[in-house]
């Protein structure tokens, strides 16, 4: 019945964990897992979305990508979303490209259309909404469709892309006065999940109020309603999925825009006149535009603080007019107005040391530097601040908030760093602490080259704990293993007890009582023959006796549940039961739990003790008294009978059964006796100490010395066998 209930129980348990994971991987599935969805960046958080290419950073509530990277892209949620909608605000930063949503991704890459799903997005370069599919290249599934009022840079445009079943819906709209644009297509090989992301292409753009819902047929219903309200308002297209066609390429245009005569490259404007400021313009690329805008051309990097400009974004070509303030590696254009030329792509950082930086002469340059982390801190306005240093030179690095906040926290110390950003000596910055700092203009300008090395001191004092923690482990499990091998042994001693009696000892009554019956039956003048019989009768009771005391010796006393001292008290008062001797039992010190093996040992020897005084000695008192020391315990048992010469007639039965039993126990035996002044047996075993977190070194420390010195004397006597 036992076996059954077992079974049932683990049938049971085994049910209710497959449910549990089952159940726990329908919601890691569910496609509606994390609806619906709205951005934080109006908190200033980030930490789920990942970048694939860009430079990726909040600014004001909104993400801002400033990079003209073609297809740069940020991602987020669940692979296992099915049916929904994703709408946001979207606002180009360029005159050329194009900037929008992604649904239903996966597999993203970096790179131009390196990922698998749909994209809705506006396009200036032919004023249109267009909506393509990317399966690692890009096919457009309808032709472009030019929205009302046409679409332009610096402007911001709400957009909606909905995916439903295999119908993939796009509507765009600059205004609510402005009638949508719309775009449906019917992809009979549709991707039927993935994640959402903002993209971007040729173009830097800002997004906002990024909300994502679960779609039904209603909602798709409802949005292509909107497409038909109104025919002079509203542009709709419906195509099926074409096979094997290609959309067209855009390409990407520019306006060039003649140099100005007086234009002047940035390394002049260090000899312009600190006493006379002159007013200078120059000609370059925007490599930062927060929290500072630098802008630099071939010759070096020039610093413009509160500039008259439109909306930057890094990559532009601008042309600064302004008041020059030369620095010792830098200048400063003052009071400026920027005229955005063109977009370009940004220019690339230059490798650099952290000595060369040090010098001061790429102050105010894109440069890409390596170096170890040694702390990180938070600065002013909530900035993220990397102390690194490379050999014997320092720096710092200074990152925005906002997504680089889940980066900054998994930063290590000792870690080296690949960082790109904008070299700065100006004091206002480095606080005359470090020879120069670097503003980072996003996460994707800082890259982990390595991780702090393993073997530093929290590592090595964890190994250590983890290494203590084992040893103790260790420890447990072997006493464990012992008390249950000690257990196997009592509980064998019992089933032999209980086959003595039920045999041997039960023979012996037997037997005693069919010699009484017969010494009984017997005529009274055989005297001889009824001596005899009394004196058979004699010995058997006097063996029946000897085998019940063997039997006694045998069974198990439940010592570790019951106090030793009343087990042996109780075993000596039975002895002596019906006579006149004393029987006394004391305790001194603080009692504490005994090891099995000990206390069955000294139990033994207790009794043992007391049996050879009751059958020897004569005495009228017989005192128990168990004393507890620091990390000992010591039994004594004495009593007042006759006493005897200690001496080689130690070696009877009884003595050698007690020093063997004390030498199992590891425990210490001595006697002490005298004629006509009575004998006291003392048995003392040592007793674990009370370890603690601080004791357990000491411990293993000197078990590895016993075993080394243990190890070293079997080798020594091995080695003088060997040579006698």
């Amino acid at each position: 019945m036992s076996l059954r209930k077992g079974w049932a129980r683990g049938a049971l348990g085994v049910l209710l964990l497959t449910s549990a994971l089952a159940g726990l991987a329908y919601w890691r599935q569910s496609p509606t897992r994390g609806l619906p969805y709205r951005d934080r960046f109006s908190a200033g958080t980030a930490e789920e979305w990942k970048a694939m290419g860009g430079t990726w950073e909040l600014s004001g509530g909104m993400m801002r990508n400033e990079s003209d990277e073609r297809g740069a892209k940020l991602m987020t949620g669940s692979r296992f979303w099915h049916n929904y909608s994703v709408e946001a605000d979207v606002y180009l930063l360029g005159p050329t490209g194009d900037a929008g949503l992604v649904i239903r991704s996966g597999n993203e890459e970096e790179g131009v259309n390196a990922y698998s799903g749909y994209y809705a997005g506006v396009r200036t370069a032919d004023n249109s909404l267009v909506l393509g599919r990317a399966e690692h290249g890009w096919m457009e599934i309808t032709r472009p469709l030019v929205p009302a009022g046409s679409v332009r840079a610096f402007q911001w445009y709400h957009l909606k892309l909905m995916a439903y079943e295999c119908h993939i819906v796009a509507s765009v709209s600059s205004s609510p006065r402005v009638g949508r644009t719309m775009l449906e297509i019917h992809d009979p090989d549709c991707i039927a999940t993935g994640r959402i992301g903002l993209r971007s292409y040729s173009s830097g753009g800002i997004w906002r109020n990024v909300q994502v819902r679960s779609a039904s047929r209603q909602d798709l219903a409802a949005l292509l309603g909107e497409g038909g309200s109104d025919a002079a308002s509203q542009s709709r297209m419906t195509q099926n999925l074409p096979s094997g066609e290609s959309g067209p390429l855009v390409a990407e245009q520019r306006e060039l825009i003649p140099t100005p005569a007086n234009t002047r490259s940035i390394a002049s404007l260090l000899f312009a006149s600190s006493a006379h400021p002159e007013v200078a313009s120059i000609r370059g690329v925007v490599v930062l535009t927060q929290p500072r805008l630098y802008v630099q051309d071939s010759t070096g990097g020039v610093y413009v603080p509160n500039p008259r400009a439109p909306l930057l974004k890094v990559g532009d070509e601008v042309e600064v007019t302004g008041e020059v303030h030369p620095g010792d590696y830098s200048s400063m254009m003052e009071d400026a107005a920027v005229r955005v030329l063109w977009a370009r792509t940004p220019v690339p950082p230059v490798a650099v040391t952290v000595s060369q930086a040090s010098t001061g002469h790429y102050d105010a340059t894109f440069i890409e530097i390596r170096g170890h982390l040694s702390g990180k801190e938070h600065g002013p306005a909530d900035t993220l601040v990397l102390n690194m240093d490379e050999g014997p030179q320092s720096f710092r690095a200074i990152l925005n908030p906002g997504r680089s906040d889940a980066l900054f926290g998994q930063l290590k110390p000792n870690s080296t760093l690949r960082l790109r950003g904008i070299c700065v000596v100006d004091p206002s910055l480095t606080n005359d602490l470090t020879p120069f700092v670097l503003l980072l203009r996003s996460n994707e300008d800082l890259e982990m080259i390595a991780g702090p090395p393993w073997w530093n001191p929290g590592h090595v004092i964890a190994l250590c704990l983890a290494a203590l923690l084992l040893a103790l482990i260790g420890v447990v499990l072997h006493h464990r293993v012992e008390n249950w091998r000690l257990h196997a042994i009592l509980e064998e001693r019992g089933r032999l007890a209980h086959e003595m009696h039920d045999t041997l000892a039960q023979s012996f009554a037997g037997i005693g009582f069919q010699l009484q019956a017969i010494r009984n039956s017997l005529p009274t003048e055989l005297t001889e023959l009824q001596q005899q019989l009394e004196l058979a009768s004699n010995l058997v009771r006097h063996s029946h006796e000897e085998a019940r005391r063997s039997i006694a010796s045998l069974r198990t006393e439940k010592l570790e549940s019951r106090d030793i001292l009343l087990v042996l008290q109780i075993s000596a008062q039975r002895m002596v039961e019906g006579g006149s001797v004393q029987v006394i039992a004391e305790r001194q010190g603080d009692s504490r739990p005994l090891p099995l093996r000990t206390a069955d040992s000294l139990f033994r020897i207790g009794q043992e003790a007391i049996a050879n005084a009751v059958r020897h000695a004569a005495p009228t008192e017989i005192r128990i008294r168990l004393t507890w020391l620091e990390n000992a315990v010591r039994l004594e048992v004495e009593d007042n009978g006759t006493g005897f010469v200690t001496g080689n007639h130690l070696l009877g039965f009884g003595i050698r059964g007690m020093r063997r039993r004390a030498q199992s126990a590891s425990a210490v035996l001595r006697i002490d006796s005298a004629p006509q002044r009575g004998t006291r047996v003392i048995a003392e075993a040592a007793l674990p100490p009370r370890h603690t977190l601080f004791t357990w070194p000491k411990l293993l420390w000197q078990h590895a010395v016993e075993y080394w010195i243990n190890a070293r004397t079997a080798r020594t006597v091995g080695s003088h066998s060997y040579r006698g």
